[in-house]
């Protein structure tokens, strides 16, 4: 199962529009997985048109309408792997800690919020994933998304892509 990870689109107020390339992955995903912040209801409408299954939370700058639609921590069992998908998780110092205490029951937490790119495993084995952002790399060097492959209750290949 191929699972593309993304957060923080931010459209339109960052972006005039989702990255073509983005589009075209949505397609080829079985499950598409975005970690909030997608600021209006019509990205969430064009992800849920492209993509097979979506996975989605409300972030931080979303507004009523999309909290109306999501939730804010999403869970789903996708090839026997337990995820947990939430926006924010707090400053980055004991963010494995911390979460590995909040998603005891969870293999995968994958979050947004910070736009950085990011991927860790906690003491517990809880994997911690943020994708970054397809549209706003705010201080990092390249708009970003993740992909990753589940296999037989197992997570393989965790693939960041740079869109720049």
């Amino acid at each position: 199962m191929r699972v593309l990870l993304t957060s923080d689109t931010h459209v339109p107020r960052r972006a005039k529009a989702v990255p073509e390339r983005l589009l075209t992955e949505l397609a080829a995903a079985d499950v598409v997985i975005h970690a909030g912040d997608w600021v209006d209801a019509a990205a969430l409408d064009l992800f849920e048109a492209r993509s097979r299954r979506l996975i989605g939370v409300y972030g931080n700058n979303d507004g009523p309408d999309l909290r109306a639609r999501l939730p804010e921590v999403a869970r789903a069992r996708l090839g026997g792997v337990r995820f947990a998908v939430v926006h924010e998780t707090g400053p980055a110092e004991g963010r494995e800690r911390r979460c590995a205490a909040r998603y005891p029951d969870v293999d995968v937490l994958v979050f947004g919020h910070s736009h950085i790119p990011w991927d860790t495993v906690a003491e517990s084995g809880l994997r911690l994933l943020n994708p970054g952002s397809p549209t706003d790399r705010r201080r990092q060097p390249h708009h970003t998304y993740m992909t990753l492959t589940v296999e037989a209750g197992r997570v393989g290949d965790v693939v960041l892509y740079e869109l720049d």
